[in-house]
Formats: C-alpha cells, structure tokens, sequence
C-alpha cells in the first residue's frame, strides 16, 4: 500500500505553522502551506481537486516531518481551491494503526467543506476491514472538500461584529436552544428564513428574547456534524448534532441558503445573527462537543483523524481499541498537545472569526482525563490550564456539563476558577421538593442558597451554579409534569434510550388529559419550578419552549426527531405562562436579593439589623435539628436581607415555598410586607398596579412560591 504514495512527487518544503492548509507566502512566492499531525505515518499526500469536488487534478507529497508534524509548500494555490489528505502508514488495529491510502479524509483544520453528507457515514463505514487488510474501496467521489480560504479576511470580517455586552455573571440568564427547534414554526418569521440563523435573530424572536429577559442564548451544536448510521437506517437523523465532523465550520444545514451551498454565505449569515444579537444586548454562548468526534468506535467510518493517525489522536486501551467514557465510541487523547492545539485553535475561531461569547462544554469531564493520571479527571488538566491563560478566551463565559459516562465520571463542583457548571443536583432536589419525591428542608434550603457545599470551597460565587430545572437531554417542563416515565418510542430503541430517574410526576394521569383538577395541578406545579429557579440564587437557565407549555409526547431523549415533537409549536403557546416567566424575570432584574454575588453567611453583613439569609418554618421559628432532615417538610421559608453592590440594603424579600397539597399560613416577620408574586396565581405584580399589603400572617396556596418585599427606606413603613 505504501509504494503508489511514496511515488507521489513532493511538494516544496513548508513550515510547521499554523496547522493545516492556509495560504502563505514562502521564499517570495504566493501558494498553500500544509501542516498535518501524522506522527506514525510513512507518507502524507494533499490532493488538489476541480472547483466541482469531483476530479482529482493533482497530488504532493508532503517532503518533510519534524516533531511529529508533516509539511509542505504548493505554489500558486489561491482561494477557492478544494482538496483532501491521504495518508499511508501500518495497518495494525491491535497497535491502534489503522492507516489507509484509499481513504481521501478531511483536514481537521478546514475552515470550509464542500459536498454532501448523505452518503458519507453509510458508504466510509469499513465493509471488508479485518484485522489483516483495509478497506480497498476509494471513498474520494463521496467525501467532502476541505476549501481554501482567506483566514486573514475571514478574521477581518469577526473584528467587525458588534462586540458582545459582557454581561456580569450575576445579572445573566441563560436561554437553551436549538437553531431550528426554536424557529421553524415562529409565525413571526419570514418562511424562507425558518429554522436558520437567520431566523434565530429576526424582529420576532429579538422581540421574545427580550420579553422573557434573556442575556444570553445557548445554541446547541452548530459545528458541522454527521448522522450516525444506525438513525440512517431507521430514517432519522441526528437532531441535536453531537456528533462532530467539523470543528471549526457552521453547519450549513441551519442556514437559510444551505441548499445553495454557499459556504460564505453560511459564515456571513452566522456572523449577521451573533451581530444582530450582540446589537441588542444579548450574548452567544455556543454547546461545543471536544469529547468525540464522528468516526464513533472500532468499527465506524473513517472520516479524518483515525485515517491520519488512530494511535495518536485517539485514546486507546493496550489492544488498539477506542476508550469510550463519552458513550459515543471514541474519544481524544488529551494529553496528546495537537489535539489541545485544534481544540484550543477552533475555540478562538468562533471567537475571533464568528465574535462567540462563551461556551458550554459538553461532556466535560472527558476533556479533563489525565493519560498520567492514568486517565481520572483533573480539573488542572492540560485543556483547562491551557485556556486558563489565553488571552483571546479571558472574557469568554466557560460553562461545563460536569460528568461523563467513565469511570468516576460524576464531577459536579470540582471544576477549577471561571468554570461554571451544570447544577444536576439542584435540578434533582427541586424537582423532588415539588413533585413528590424524597427530600428535605436542609437539601431544599442548600440547592436556593447556590449550592455552597459545591462551590464555595473552590472560591466560586453562587453564580458559578448553572442552575436549571430542564434542559434538551431530558423533559420538558411541561413533560416533567405530565408523565411518571418516558415515552421514547419514537426513536426506535425499544424505550432503552433516555434517563430513567427523572423526578417527575403525572398529577394523577400519564400524559395528555382533559381533566380540570389534573390541569390545574400541573400547572401549579410548572409555575412553582419555574420560580424557584428565578428565586434561587446561582445563574438561571431557561430550556426555550418551556415557557411556551412546549411538550414531546414524553419524549426525554429527542435528539434524533427532526420533527413536531421537537419544534417549538409558537401557534399553540401559553400566553399566560409566557407572561409569568417574563415577570420573573423581571423580578430578578429588580431585586438584588435574588443574584448576591457572595455566599450567605446566617449573619449581618457591614452592619447590618438583620442577618443576610433568615431561614423560617411557617410558624415564624427557624428550623433546627431534625426539621431541616425529615423528608416531609415540604414547607421553607426565607428572608434575604442583602446590598446592591456594597451599598445598604434597601429593602428586605421574604421567599416562602410551599410545596403541600393543602392550604396553609406562614407567619410574617414585623412590618409591612408587599406581595409582588404568587405562582398559584400565575401573577407577577406590575408597574402601576395597586400594591397587596400584608402583615402578621398571610394564606398560601397549595404548590405555590410567593414573594413578598418590606422597604427599609419607606417612612411610611413602620419599623419591625
């Protein structure tokens, strides 16, 4: 195999930076420099192709290899051109070798692909590969083109986005979407431009994000994915798009123009939403997938890295097979320092050339796990101290989802400093605290204050809590209220797929009913979770729909439906619920007590006549000893007393939770106290609107989160 590659006539010598192919200029000529990682490799060839992607016209061979990295020169390359690798080597799968010339594969660092997808993960996967002998069938006319581009002028065109408002952490909330999901049934939204970038930052849903008071939006994954094969054969696809091919191109799937197949269009058309956002005050934060790649396990296609060099970009076992503690097949090696540097160079792409403001990492822990710790998490990990210092990444929002499915795979709190993470466990304990399950006052107590036993040993503030109630991978809101088990049926794995253990509760019923009792219930309840989350403190995260009543038919694991059961159905949306989080939100904005930025201590703060946080049972006592651990005492209340910014405080808010099926009264501290919100009522006080006053004692509902506010300015206000 290795002779018709070693026979290939070499290119000039090339320089070993930056990392794949981008135009240059070397000794006084214009063309392409070539930089590829292929350190067990025998040969490295770059194949020039028609502007039509289906003719080779050429091929070099790369003439030098220094530290691991193979390079070359070819003159009087221009923008535009397309081209692949092939790369030759052993084949010797129990090594990890599994090197195959007549595979084209796709450059990592390819800032544009060209050609369709369809036929690309069906017609690479191996059909004859043994343990012997690769594949022989060329796969060149079906494999997308890496294109030349100019980067310098791509980044040219970033610097001119808008920047982003670099919101403080404590005043942010977070929105959870996908770029389709969100808009391809938004009445609003011109037809042409449903389900795209475009649409994602249209009159229609700018007016939304600030109805509902959003900061920031969190995109799932836009990286340039495949479907895997075994949702080809059932007729789906992934949806949600963890599933990366490339790391550095927007998926032209979610543009407006994608069936043109314009990749400049595509990135104009990404830039002129994160524009458009930022212009209106609201941050991109991007769901990212390092953890794996497309190529899945031992027997997926070969697509790029495990073509240029299996044993050196992925982690192996002693036998030449994929670890998997991401569930998807395979994952990086992280101790490898190129795939450091191709994460590293494609988080300050979308940073530099597409203006991102942050990023959720998914998966986290699996770009944390050390090769000399014997792969075990470690939150000083190569990747993680490497972004710690990059100055292109310092006002970046960094957000981990804290676990993965490995050994000693559950990492919630451990991340290090600027880190925040996805709160699992407030999720959890909320929705036990409100729909039935086992939990008590003290777990309750914990998860509003900002998980302290997470986060505060580190040095983190309560916001480097994610908090959320819901999320993609799971119920929705209005799901997690409607059904005691999943319903994934749909995605044809026999209802194996998707969490088990979700907390949830039907309110007498499974699924759709017409009852009026059962509605009313369930409805207390969506609006109970949804003001606990904007009551807690810690950053809030809003899954996009729940606010509109969205359901999937008890769906908790959609990632493969491209269909009704995952967009949004705008025309059928809960005015009233809409209307609800808006003024929770508004709540939030209005209220320092609701986002301090320091732990609560139980003790005045700068002189102060109350203490910061006052936990109170419904009598008016605070709880002690066994009150705070027995797991049916779903009734807490609090006062926060706290400053904005060092200043006095200026008013006190009293949080009362009350999560029982009967009505009761709470007992009020001294004064006069203000109610500005009743989530049984679904009513969130408005300018103008006469105020509720109330002392000694006030009724609350069954399921209900009120909030009350005494002013201590007010002289019209008696003391305590």
């Amino acid at each position: 195999m290795t002779a018709p590659l070693l026979q290939v006539p070499c290119c000039e010598p090339g320089r070993s930076w930056p990392m794949g192919a981008q135009l240059a200029r070397l000794r006084e000529c214009d063309g392409l420099n070539v930089c590829v990682f292929a350190p067990h490799a025998q040969a490295v060839v770059i194949c020039l192709f028609s502007a039509d992607g289906q003719t080779e016209t050429a091929r070099w061979r790369l003439p030098e290899r220094a530290e691991d990295v193979w390079t070359g020169f070819v003159p009087g390359i221009v923008a535009g051109q397309l081209y692949g690798l092939r790369v030759d080597g052993p084949w010797q799968p129990q090594a990890g070798h599994r090197f195959n010339p007549a595979r084209l594969l796709i450059d990592p660092w390819a800032r544009a692909l060209v050609g369709p997808l369809d036929e690309l993960v069906v017609r690479s996967e191996p059909q004859s590969e043994t343990t012997t002998q690769p594949e022989p069938t060329d796969n060149a006319a079906f494999v997308p083109k890496g294109r030349v581009i100019d980067v310098e002028a791509e980044l040219q065109a970033g610097a001119r986005i808008t920047p982003g408002p670099a919101t403080a952490w404590r005043d942010t909330l977070i929105y959870e979407a996908h770029v389709k999901s969100l808009t391809r049934l938004h009445p609003g939204v011109e037809p042409e431009h449903q389900g795209s970038y475009a649409a994602v930052s249209s009159p229609a849903m700018l007016a939304h994000y600030h109805r509902l008071g959003v900061t920031s939006l969190c995109l799932l994954p836009v990286h340039l994915h495949l479907d895997e094969r075994h949702l080809i054969q059932k007729g789906l696809t992934n949806f949600w798009g963890y599933n990366t091919l490339s790391f550095f191109v927007p998926d032209p799937r979610l543009a407006s123009r994608a069936g043109e197949g314009v990749d400049a269009t595509v990135r104009a058309e990404f830039r002129q939403m994160v524009d458009t956002l930022h212009r209106h005050g609201i941050e991109v934060i991007l769901d990212v997938v390092y953890n794996h790649t497309a190529e899945s396990d031992d027997h997926g296609p070969t697509l790029s890295w495990r073509g240029l060099d299996n044993a050196a970009w992925y982690a192996l076992d002693g036998n030449g097979h994929h670890l998997n503690p991401t569930g998807c097949g395979n994952t990086f090696d992280m101790g490898q320092p190129r795939v450091i540097q191709l994460i590293m160079d494609s988080l300050r792409w979308w940073v530099q050339a597409f203006g991102v403001d942050g990023f959720r990492f998914d998966l986290a822990v699996a770009l944390g796990r050390a090769p000399e710790l014997g792969r075990n998490f470690n939150p000083l990990a190569t990747l993680f101290t490497t972004i710690a210092q990059d100055p292109v990444l310092a006002r970046a929002k960094l957000i981990a989802e804290p676990w993965d499915v490995g050994p000693h795979g559950y990492r919630t709190g451990q991340f290090s400093a600027r880190w925040h993470e996805w709160n699992d466990r407030f999720r959890d304990t909320v929705r036990a605290w409100w729909l039935g399950h086992n939990c008590t006052r003290g777990q309750f107590a914990r998860r509003l204050a900002g998980s302290n036993d997470l986060f505060q040993s580190g040095g983190r503030p309560p916001a480097a809590s994610s908090n959320l109630i819901t999320a993609h991978d799971g119920f929705t809101l209005a799901d997690l209220t409607a059904y005691e088990r999943k319903h994934n049926e749909a995605n044809g794995e026999g209802t194996q797929d998707g969490h088990d253990h979700n907390f949830s509760a039907n309110g007498g019923e499974e699924g759709q009913t017409t009852d009026p009792v059962i509605l009313q219930r369930r409805a207390r309840w969506q609006r109970a979770l949804l003001a606990t989350l904007f009551c807690a403190q810690g950053t809030p995260q809003l899954l996009a729909g729940d606010e509109l009543g969205h359901s999937q038919h008890g769906n908790n694991n959609a990632y493969c439906q491209d269909n009704a059961t995952t967009w949004l159905d705008w025309a059928q949306a809960d005015e009233a619920l809409t209307a609800f989080v808006s003024g929770l939100a508004r709540l939030r904005r209005s209220h320092p007590a609701l986002r301090h930025p320091c732990w609560f201590t139980g003790e005045p703060v700068d002189g102060a006549a109350y203490p910061d946080i006052d936990w109170r049972n419904a009598s008016g006592t605070h709880p002690h000893g066994i009150e705070w651990d027995i797991p049916d005492g779903h009734l807490l209340a609090c006062v926060i007393t706290v400053g904005e910014r060092a200043a006095p405080a200026q008013e006190r808010v009293m949080l009362i939770f009350h999560a029982n099926p009967e009505l009761t009264s709470v007992s009020l501290p001294g004064g006069i106290w203000q109610l500005v919100m009743d989530s049984a009522q679904g009513w969130v006080t408005a300018e103008g609107e006469p105020a509720r006053l109330f002392t000694g004692r006030i009724d609350v509902q069954p399921f209900t989160v009120l909030m009350l506010v005494r002013s201590l300015t007010s002289q019209a206000l008696p003391a305590p």
